[in-house]
Formats: structure tokens, C-alpha cells, sequence
């Protein structure tokens, strides 16, 4: 008997709050949204599409506005995070469903995060991928971001201002993307007591610290092709701008202080990212926070890119998570 061919890979575009959200859908069935970070796109998603698939899934793996194919609105105030959560929503309603299952990495893990707790009628289940939950509410985020590093500037802060980080990254995007994603790949990033690639010297670039000369092992030089082709086309302004927002952020949602999150969810992090230590204790606080986690996984020796860096066991953790949910 010969296997069944795979289900073939569509790209659509459809309309949302953003103007149009392009995507790109591989199989049938439950649907389950895939939602990339910084600095990515739909492609980030490329090893689960066809397993999600293969494992009886409708995979759907959007372009964030501002990313990709979708609309780039001008204002900066336009990618606020409830603004993205319209989005997803939007989508869900574009492909004829009711629901879906939300997955998100990096600051998709936070727009993952904040559809459920917003929009509980839309997103019935959570997977968080790097980034663990952490209700809103505490200390206005510029505010603690800028006590951090002491001498030196945190990542978030050097993004703040419109047009500083784009005249770093834009003139040689190809480059920069390789040397960021080196920096936070368990391979490639710096040995420890090296300067952080995470903090940036008082004058200096964020380039600075990442290392060069050899990409990580999940990152081909057609793989960087696609992600510095977008983002050469694009600019990086409606990517950074997902970082402008974060005072907003938190004012939009104010109601829901420490909220916890319902639906069934999912974690996985890498030991080696620093999304995964610097937070471990909201990983700490998930029987209160994740009243509904299904399951927790850290990979050793993984870092930052999570579901490039150790496809198989990411997909396996979603795939087993996503079978014990009702439909």
C-alpha cells in the first residue's frame, strides 16, 4: 500500500482588523493558530505545519501584522496587543471556524497568552513555546526594564525609540538576523561570562555582542534567505513596534491583573534561554497562573528558537498535548 501524500501547503490572505493577515494552512481538522515572534515569520512555524498535519490537524500558521505579507499599518500605537488578538480572532472567523487551539512563540507565546485570557469564546486551548505566562499587572514595563543592566541597556529599552534599532539592523538585515539568531541558539550563542547580547554598551549596538563567522545548526543559508528577504522587503519598524507597546499593553489590560488563564495549556521552554531562567519563577507559579497546564517540558541543552532548534520533541509535545483536548 503506498502512504498518502502529504496534504499540500496553501497560502491565503484574509481580511482582518490589520487590513489583511496572510497565512499559510497545511491539513484538516481542529484548527490550531501558530503564532511566530521577533524577529520571524509564518516560516518559523515551517517544521510543524506538516506534522500538525500529518497528525490529523488544520495547521495555520500566520504573518503577525506588520510581518510578512500582512498589512503594515503606519502608527506605532497599531500593534498594541489586544490589536493582534483581533487578528487571530479574525482569522478563525476567515477560515469558517468558531475556535481554535492558540500556539505561540516568543512574543507570540504572548499574543498566544493574551487571546486565551481575552478571548476565551475564540481560543478554547494554549500552547506557550520560550516565553512562560505571566498574568498582567505589577510595575509599569519600561519602568523595570530600564533598571535592568546597570551600566548597560537592556534589549527591550534599546528598541523603545522609533528608528534607532531599524538604523542598525536595516542596512545589512542579512547579517544582523544571522548574528541575532546565532546569539540565542544553544550552539552558537556566547560561552558564559561573555558579554550578553541581551544588554547593549552605553553608545554602542546591539550587534556588537553576537557572534559571527558560523550560523546555528537549525539555520541554513536558505532558511536566513527567506527570513532577510521578508524583512529586507519590509523594513523591521512593524516588527519593533510590538516592543513600543508594552507601557499600552499594560494599560489595556488593567481589568485583567492577575489573571490566570482556564483553558487546557501547554509550556515548553529550552534550558538555555534566557526567557526560560530569567523567568522561572512564572514557570514556579503555573499551578496558580496555568490552573489548566496539561504539561510542563524544559529541553536540555536547548535555547531561544525552540520549535527550529528541537523540532521532533516539539511536535511531539504538541501533538500529545493536542490529542488529550476534546474537540
Amino acid at each position: 500500500m503506498l502512504p498518502s501524500p502529504a496534504a499540500p501547503r496553501t497560502h491565503r490572505l484574509v481580511p482582518s482588523p490589520a487590513g489583511r493577515t496572510h497565512l499559510v494552512e497545511q491539513g484538516s481538522g481542529p484548527l490550531v493558530l501558530l503564532v511566530h515572534g521577533f524577529p520571524e515569520s509564518w516560516y518559523a512555524w515551517r517544521h510543524q505545519l506538516s506534522a500538525l498535519a500529518a497528525a490529523g490537524y488544520r495547521a495555520v500558521a500566520m504573518d503577525v501584522r506588520g510581518h510578512g505579507r500582512s498589512s503594515r499599518p503606519d502608527a506605532v500605537d497599531a500593534y498594541r496587543i489586544l490589536e493582534l488578538v483581533e487578528d487571530g480572532a479574525a482569522v478563525v472567523r476567515a477560515l469558517g471556524e468558531r475556535t481554535a487551539v492558540i500556539v505561540g512563540h516568543d512574543w507570540g507565546a504572548t499574543v498566544a497568552a493574551t487571546s486565551a485570557l481575552v478571548r476565551p469564546d475564540v481560543f478554547r486551548a494554549v500552547g506557550l513555546l520560550s516565553v512562560p505566562y505571566t498574568p498582567p499587572g505589577g510595575p509599569r514595563p519600561s519602568e523595570v526594564f530600564a533598571r535592568m543592566g546597570g551600566a548597560e541597556e537592556f534589549y527591550v529599552s534599546y528598541f523603545q525609540r522609533p528608528g534607532r534599532a531599524e538604523a542598525e539592523i536595516e542596512p545589512d538585515v542579512r547579517r544582523w538576523l544571522a548574528g541575532f539568531y546565532a546569539a540565542l541558539s544553544a550552539d552558537t550563542m556566547p560561552a558564559p561570562g561573555a558579554p550578553d547580547p541581551h544588554f547593549v554598551s552605553r553608545g554602542g549596538r546591539l550587534c556588537d555582542r553576537f557572534p559571527a563567522g558560523r550560523l546555528p545548526s537549525w539555520l541554513s543559508e536558505r532558511d536566513l534567505d527567506v527570513y532577510a528577504a521578508e524583512f529586507e522587503r519590509t523594513g523591521l519598524a512593524g516588527a519593533l513596534a510590538r516592543y513600543r507597546n508594552m507601557d499600552r499593553d499594560w494599560e489595556d489590560l488593567t481589568e485583567y491583573d492577575g489573571a490566570p488563564i482556564t483553558q487546557p495549556s501547554l509550556f515548553v521552554g529550552g534550558a538555555l534561554d534566557a526567557s526560560t531562567t530569567w523567568l522561572a519563577d512564572a514557570i514556579k507559579a503555573f499551578p496558580s497562573t496555568l490552573p489548566g497546564l496539561a504539561a510542563s517540558h524544559i529541553l536540555d541543552g536547548c535555547g531561544h528558537w525552540i520549535q527550529q532548534e528541537r523540532p521532533a520533541e516539539v511536535n511531539r509535545s504538541l501533538i500529545d498535548w493536542l490529542g488529550s483536548l476534546a474537540d
